[in-house]
């Protein structure tokens, strides 16, 4: 190959190279972005959770829960539920506490 063939080549490679940069770049972004809104989807609708508060605090009379309670429960989803259970249910080993031992009453 000649010198100006070689240039080309090389000068074309660097190129295609700052292009695939380029787009894992915004790639990243969109995928970052998406993360994020479902994130503050997911957070949303957890934090509608306090309507069911009063079924399920200490010294709780009433284990009916309001429509609304199950309409939120209902509302969220699936993914988000399992996520949020995961990662609360990490919090007492991450602040130096034993694992939690709920009996099944």
């Amino acid at each position: 190959m000649g010198t100006a063939t070689q240039y080309f080549l090389s000068r074309n490679s660097g190129i295609r190279m700052v292009l695939v940069v380029v787009m894992i770049a915004v790639l990243l972004q969109i995928s970052d972005h998406q993360v994020q809104a479902q994130g503050a989807i997911c957070s949303g609708t957890i934090s509608d959770l306090n309507v069911c508060a009063s079924f399920v605090g200490p010294g709780a009379t009433n284990t009916n829960p309001s429509a609304d309670c199950c309409a939120t429960v209902q509302s969220i989803d699936h993914d988000c539920y399992c996520n949020t259970l995961r990662i609360a249910s990490q919090i007492p080993t991450q602040c130096n506490l034993p694992p939690l031992s709920c009996s099944g009453n």
